[in-house]
């Protein structure tokens, strides 16, 4: 992860050539896919601060995600917001919305928290990436992912202990033998590159 910051000057300047002569934005991550679907979202913090260090932190996010989602009509099917990123498996009708909401929601959680850690001026957010979902097996794959992204960095040891994520809605409305079922059918292969292949 931000192996960019490790070149040198030459070396990121090819970088930015090759990635505008496949017509991709100088150091945004392409958004190709516009069509109609679930995605895997994944918003990080700016070179993995762990600026949502409190859980009123991450849960004032939360809030402000379901307000936003819901008021654009986006369903928000997983979630799990961490220390120094964020995931969510959502549908969306229209992934070009997703700018806009992002820069309402991250514009206001970082005026405040720059304000509450005397820290005006610090860039809190880094882009968005999506990934479209392909089947039935990827996307429970993704929301076991999801549920499990605590236990992968080591904060907690069960799932069931991060509050800030959507395992707790579904232990609520399928139970725990369908979340176990559901590890048990489409488990997360070793979290590593390609656990979605």
């Amino acid at each position: 992860m931000y192996e960019y910051h490790k070149l040198s000057h030459q070396q990121k300047l090819e970088l930015v050539q090759e990635r505008l002569k496949k017509g991709f934005p100088a150091h945004s991550p392409p958004h190709p896919i516009q069509i109609e679907g679930f995605y895997l979202l994944t918003i990080a913090c700016y070179q993995h601060q762990k600026i949502l260090n409190t859980s009123s932190r991450r849960q004032q996010l939360l809030n402000l995600l379901f307000e936003k989602f819901i008021h654009e009509g986006i369903e928000i099917r997983g979630w799990v917001i961490l220390v120094n990123h964020y995931h969510l498996l959502v549908y969306l009708p229209n992934l070009l919305i997703l700018s806009s909401i992002f820069k309402a929601i991250h514009g206001v959680t970082s005026y405040q928290w720059n304000l509450e850690d005397n820290q005006r001026g610090r860039k809190v957010w880094y882009r968005f990436s999506d990934r479209a979902i392909r089947s039935k097996r990827h996307y429970y794959t993704t929301l076991n992912y999801i549920h499990y992204n605590p236990v992968k960095h080591n904060y907690i040891n069960s799932p069931y202990d991060w509050l800030e994520s959507s395992v707790h809605w579904y232990l609520q409305e399928k139970g725990r033998d369908w979340l176990r079922d559901s590890w048990v059918k489409y488990p997360v292969k070793d979290y590593g590159k390609g656990w979605d292949d």
